[in-house]
């Protein structure tokens, strides 16, 4: 099987880890496999798999763009020359991509929806949804339903799947050497591992931060991640007086910032799935994670993670302190977490249900 994947770049985040793990998953299987995107930080990672890239100028949101018209010309000879069988896009610029690759080609296009869109009506006119879309958790499989009226026999529902070797459980001597070589000091140690953007809730953390340095005066928070709010939450963080408390990390290894915490934290507005969360999960963290989108497919409360209401710092900073202040019920719910994600969501389990969704298109 020929398979070429559509993303707009290859930078840090849930999109580019789901490619990669498809993309290498399917290598290993012996299939051709390409991926065409504008380049970014995972590039070399790819090449390194032995994945073949081509650079398409795809950076761009405008679903009116030149930039998708220069990718049709670059992608639409190679389609025919290596004799492509599955394009499978990732966001909606590509999926528009996608949509005008395969007409009148033998090659079947396939969308994985991974988030939430507005209901504007270039995407009911011309919506390229592909021959099936593979929707990322339950809460978006019913906005393509209800929101875009999408035929249910269309969608499958295809969680993203763990590497569970990279995320094993943490041993408490390779925490003790990260916490070292990151020089921490004190603790309880509280992290969040995600893009620095408004909808993933930073400000609601930093903010029940407060409540928490009253009763764990040493208390830490680790930021990990890059984005366009990081200036604004560093001053934020500033202003508020927890300078000493609350440290932002970057370039370094998720497994290796999980490694230096006790709980994990991801209070997010909205979330199609939350691959951080599920990676913690997986590592035997203790979570706390906001009751919203396809969060709930995989965390249920009070058996292996707690549940928080979104956009509520209170509600926020009285489960941190509750987890924090009860050592055997963290370790109890990381334990259930570990089992929970290794039974339901490998990566392996992932691969075969995608594959079966290419073979039944084709």
């Amino acid at each position: 099987m020929n398979i070429l994947y559509l993303t707009n770049h290859l930078n840090i985040g849930g999109i580019t880890s789901y490619v990669f793990s498809l993309s290498d998953g399917f290598k290993k299987k012996g299939f051709n496999i390409y991926v065409a995107s504008s380049g970014g930080e995972w590039k070399d990672k790819f090449l390194e798999a032995g994945i073949k890239f081509i650079y398409v100028p795809m950076k761009t949101k405008k679903e009116i763009s030149l930039n998708i018209v220069l990718s049709y010309l670059r992608l639409s000879s190679f389609i025919e020359k290596e004799k492509i069988d599955i394009v499978h896009s990732q966001t909606r610029t590509t999926q528009i991509l996608g949509g005008l690759l395969c007409r009148r080609r033998r090659a079947v296009h396939i969308y994985t929806c991974h988030g939430f869109y507005k209901r504007r009506i270039l995407r009911r006119v011309f919506p390229c949804w592909g021959k099936k879309i593979i929707a990322i958790s339950k809460s978006v499989k019913q906005h393509l339903i209800y929101d875009f009226k999408v035929k249910e026999e269309k969608i499958s529902l295809i969680h993203h799947g763990i590497d569970l070797e990279k995320f094993k459980p943490i041993s408490s001597e390779f925490r003790k050497n990260m916490r070292d070589k990151l020089n921490l000091q004190g603790g309880p140690f509280i992290g969040i591992i995600a893009r620095l953007a408004d909808v993933k809730g930073h400000l609601y953390l930093i903010d029940a931060m407060r409540e928490v340095i009253k009763y764990f005066p040493q208390a830490k928070l680790i930021i990990s991640g890059k984005g366009k709010m990081k200036d604004m939450l560093v001053r934020y963080t500033q202003e508020s007086g927890m300078k000493e408390n609350i440290i932002f990390i970057s370039d370094i290894e998720p497994y290796c910032v999980l490694a230096t915490l006790d709980l994990f934290v991801l209070p997010s507005q909205y979330e199609g799935l939350g691959l951080s969360l599920m990676e913690a999960m997986a590592a035997g963290l203790p979570v706390v994670a906001s009751d919203t989108g396809g969060i709930k497919d995989f965390v249920h409360d009070g058996l292996n993670g707690i549940l928080v209401k979104p956009q509520d710092t209170e509600d926020l900073s009285i489960k941190i302190l509750d987890a924090l202040k009860n050592k055997e019920r963290m370790k109890l719910l990381g334990e259930n977490a570990k089992n929970y994600i290794k039974d339901n969501f490998s990566q392996e389990k992932m691969l075969n249900r995608t594959q079966q969704v290419y073979q039944e298109c084709l």
